[in-house]
């Protein structure tokens, strides 16, 4: 059993912590966003401080931890703190979980969820969360900070770039979606047959695009 500590208390918390329970980790204590809870107990765990009196600490060598929050921009910023300061953000793959021998998981703070299955030849970069019961088909590659909520199909011979967001049950269509672009978000049981712009939200069945998330010189 290793010691881990939990950043981020929320609805998300607990379903991480089984995720992390179920391969071998003890939770070892919990940090908010400010002092304002730190003493008080949630899920039967204590709140030992706050995000900012963990990294005045310096030094996080030896310590790994679990990023709880669904916002894949502060996700990325605590990881990138923590690595700096020595701490590891070790990735979880749930026991259920079916994953390719031919596929490439990063070892940095990727959490895949049960009853999820990676198909060969496809490869997920750091931070990225799967939750239960998504099928990432093959020849696909899965670009840092992404949220795939559970149920989710990505098609085959897909790339989906940075900090993308892919709601409950969505589908992506094989060959016919290569290209997700960063920052994109895809709503819950969106049927996607056609390349996503960088920052669009899409939405329906076909999917077709609501509005944008970026500036309209960034659109990519």
């Amino acid at each position: 059993m290793k010691n881990i500590y939990v950043l981020g208390i929320g609805h998300n918390t607990p379903v991480f912590v089984d995720l992390a329970e179920a391969c071998g980790y003890t939770i070892a204590g919990l940090y908010h966003y400010n002092d304002d809870r730190t003493g008080q107990v949630d899920h039967d765990f204590e709140i030992v401080g706050s995000f900012e009196c963990l990294f005045s600490k310096g030094d996080l060598s030896g310590m790994d931890f679990l990023l709880t929050m669904g916002d894949n921009m502060i996700r990325a910023e605590l990881l990138q703190k923590i690595v700096n300061l020595g701490g590891r953000v070790p990735s979880i793959i749930h026991p259920t979980a079916v994953i390719s021998r031919f596929a490439f998981i990063s070892s940095t703070g990727v959490y895949i969820s049960a009853f999820t299955h990676v198909q060969a030849d496809t490869f997920i970069d750091e931070g990225s969360v799967i939750l239960s019961g998504v099928n990432i088909s093959h020849t696909n590659r899965i670009g840092k900070y992404c949220f795939v909520a559970g149920g989710a199909t990505i098609g085959a011979y897909t790339t989906v770039e940075d900090y993308v967001f892919i709601g409950q049950s969505a589908l992506t269509i094989s060959a016919k979606v290569k290209r997700i672009g960063h920052h994109a978000c895809i709503g819950a049981r969106a049927l996607v047959t056609k390349d996503v712009e960088s920052g669009a939200v899409m939405m329906g069945s076909p999917a077709r695009t609501i509005r944008s998330l970026l500036p309209a010189n960034e659109v990519l």
